[in-house]
C-alpha cells in the first residue's frame, strides 16, 4: 500500500483525469448527435445501400460519450470515498463501455472506406436509383436533386456518368436530356437558364464537375467525429483505466 502522501496525489491525478474524461465524453455525445442528426442530409445514399455504419457507429456513440459522462462523474465520488467495492464497480462499467466505444469506431472507420473510398458505389446507386418508381428511387432522386443544385454539381465524377453508362434516368426518359435538369444552371426564379444549351452539354450553361468529392468530405467529417475523436478518447480513458486500477490496488 502506498503512503499517505502517494495516495493523495494518486487521488487528485485520477480526479483531474475523469474531470477531462467527463468533458470528452460529454464532447463525444455531442459530435454523435450531430452525425446522428445528419445535418448535410446524406443519409440516404448510406441507407438505401444498406451501408448506414457510419450512423450506427453514432447511436452506439451517442450512449458511450454520455455513459463516459456520467462514470467518471461516479468515478469522482469512488476516488474521494476511497471504498474499493466503489473503485471496483467504476473499473467494471468503465470497461464495458470502453468495448462498445471500440466497436463504435471501428464500425464507423471501415464502413466509411467501404462507402466512399472511391466513387464506385455512389455511382452504381446513382445510375440504378435515380427517376426509379421506389420508395428507395424517391429518397436517391431527392438527394441528388438538392446535392447537384446545392452544390453545383453533376453526376459522381462528371456529366459523363449519365452517359457513359447504363442508368434508370437514361431508361426512363431515353435522349431528351442526357442528364437530369438539376445539371443545368439555374436563374433566380429557378427556371433553367438555358434548357437547349444544356441538353448539348455547354460548359456556360451546366455544371461540369461531379458530386463524389463533397460527398465524400461529408462522410469523411463524420467519420472523423465518431470514429477518429472517438480513438482519441479511447487513448485518454486507456491510460485513466491504467492509473485507476493502480490506486484500486493501493486501497486497503
Amino acid at each position: 500500500m502506498a503512503s499517505g502522501g502517494g495516495m493523495t496525489w494518486l487521488m487528485i491525478i485520477l480526479i483531474i483525469c475523469n474531470a477531462f474524461a467527463s468533458a470528452a465524453g460529454l464532447a463525444l455525445f455531442a459530435l454523435a448527435i450531430w452525425v446522428a442528426v445528419d445535418g448535410y442530409r446524406l443519409y440516404p445514399i448510406s441507407g438505401v445501400s444498406g451501408k448506414d455504419d457510419i450512423f450506427a457507429g453514432a447511436w452506439i456513440a451517442i450512449f458511450t460519450g454520455f455513459a463516459y459522462f456520467c462514470t467518471t462523474i461516479f468515478g469522482i465520488f469512488a476516488a474521494v470515498k476511497k471504498r474499493r467495492s466503489l473503485m471496483l464497480a467504476y473499473l467494471i462499467i468503465m470497461f464495458i463501455i470502453f468495448i462498445f466505444e471500440c466497436a463504435s469506431c471501428i464500425t464507423a472507420a471501415t464502413n466509411r472506406d467501404y462507402l466512399v473510398g472511391n466513387s464506385n458505389l455512389v455511382k452504381k446507386q446513382m445510375l440504378r436509383y435515380y427517376a426509379e418508381n421506389s420508395d428507395k428511387g424517391a429518397q436517391i432522386t431527392n438527394t441528388w436533386n438538392r446535392v447537384m443544385q446545392d452544390v453545383q454539381c453533376c453526376g459522381a465524377d462528371s456529366p459523363l456518368d449519365w452517359i457513359g453508362y447504363n442508368s434508370t434516368f437514361r431508361q426512363t426518359y431515353g435522349t431528351t436530356y442526357p442528364w437530369p435538369l438539376n445539371c443545368c444552371k439555374r436563374l433566380s426564379s429557378f427556371e433553367v437558364a438555358d434548357p437547349e444549351g444544356c441538353k448539348i452539354g455547354q460548359s456556360s450553361t451546366m455544371f461540369t464537375t461531379g458530386c463524389f468529392n463533397y460527398i465524400e468530405s461529408v462522410f469523411s467529417r463524420y467519420t472523423w467525429a465518431v470514429s477518429w475523436y472517438g480513438f482519441s478518447v479511447q487513448m485518454f480513458v486507456f491510460f485513466l483505466l491504467l492509473i485507476a486500477m493502480v490506486y484500486y490496488t493501493q486501497l486497503g
